[in-house]
């Protein structure tokens, strides 16, 4: 019997030493457990970059490459691209990673659909401004009548800039569409008996004109858009023609436009197009290129330096790199992995 008494006891006391083990199991186990590896900055394969074949977007191509390699350590692949092709395979592939400066106003029935599918996103405007075209008036002009900073100006004003006589306003090719409408813009701000409207035949002669008028110091107003190297090579001051009016602008841009009001050009819509994977991949990267606007002035300095004899995007993009911390770092942000 006290055999007996003696093996129950025995039995309880394992019985209750038994979760006892378990618990400092679990804990030991707790304590042995390898953290998890943070997810790395940059994703898990390299960042494909549109490069398009025009200036402004090649030169960022390159510029973001550098920055992301230099202050993340990203891998990157700058690929050829173009508008629209890269716009529908970003959308169905997710490739190139990012677009640094897509106009999706004129790709819009291949942007649409990849928003919709949820395989695209606008990260940022790729400009701080978003008109890229307007009237001009020289540097030497403005300063001396800086009334001219605003269209409603150039009425009371153009008359005094040269006696009285018709200054020159230098217009776009006729058969572009800004031809048009900047003659109708003439009649609506009560300019078609100031100014001989000057029509070139082409780009080449466009840019002669315009240079030639400045070598003379020539009081003149003319028509240009941006980025571009011309309105940084040479220095102008922008004209302010009023808030944006649809209405007004679809009527200016109408041969038989009876009642003309003025308008400035529409805005357009250029943006860093990022694939969708890389807010999921990289979300510190996401964030780089949504600060990663660009003012138009120093995409017009860029344009002008690539302008030089001997240069290339690639030797404008390094330049930029290491002289204009002050605009990437904004970019980067704060802190940096």
């Amino acid at each position: 019997m006290t055999g007996r008494i003696l093996v129950i006891v025995v039995l309880a006391l394992v019985g209750m030493a038994q979760p006892v083990l378990a618990q400092v199991t679990v804990l030991d186990g707790a304590q042995d457990a390898v953290p998890a590896a943070p997810a790395p900055v940059c994703g898990t394969q390299p960042i494909g970059i549109a490069r398009m074949s025009w200036p402004s977007a090649a030169l960022l191509a390159e510029i973001h490459a550098r920055v992301l390699a230099s202050q993340f350590g990203c891998q990157t692949q700058v690929v050829p691209g173009d508008m629209a092709a890269t716009g529908s395979s970003m959308g169905t592939t997710g490739q190139p990673a990012v677009a640094p400066e897509l106009w999706i106003g004129r790709i819009a029935d291949v942007w649409n659909p990849a928003i919709k599918a949820q395989m695209v996103r606008p990260a940022a405007p790729s400009y701080a401004q978003s008109v890229f075209e307007g009237w001009f008036v020289p540097d030497y002009l403005a300063a001396a009548h800086p009334e001219l900073s605003a269209a409603a100006a150039l009425q009371a004003v153009l008359p005094i800039l040269a006696g009285g006589a018709k200054i020159r306003f230098i217009s776009c090719p006729v058969d572009w569409g800004c031809s048009l409408i900047n003659r109708n813009l003439i009649a609506a701000l009560g300019l078609t008996d100031l100014v001989n409207i000057v029509e070139p035949a082409n780009r080449f002669e466009m840019d002669t004109l315009i240079a030639e008028a400045v070598s003379r110091q020539e009081p003149f107003v003319f028509y240009y858009w941006q980025p571009n190297a011309v309105l940084a090579q040479l220095a102008f001051a922008a004209v302010d023609l009023g808030a944006y009016d649809a209405q007004a602008l679809q009527c200016l841009a109408r041969v038989a436009c009876a009642d003309p009001v003025p308008s400035s050009f529409a805005p357009e819509s250029v943006v860093v197009a990022l694939a969708e994977q890389v807010y999921a991949d990289s979300p510190i990267i996401a964030a780089y290129f949504g600060r990663s606007s660009l003012p138009l002035s120093d995409m017009n300095a860029l344009l002008a330096q690539l302008n030089a004899p001997g240069a290339s995007v690639e030797s404008v993009a390094d330049r930029f790199v290491r002289d204009r911390a002050d605009v990437w770092k904004v970019w980067v942000g704060a802190t940096v992995p």
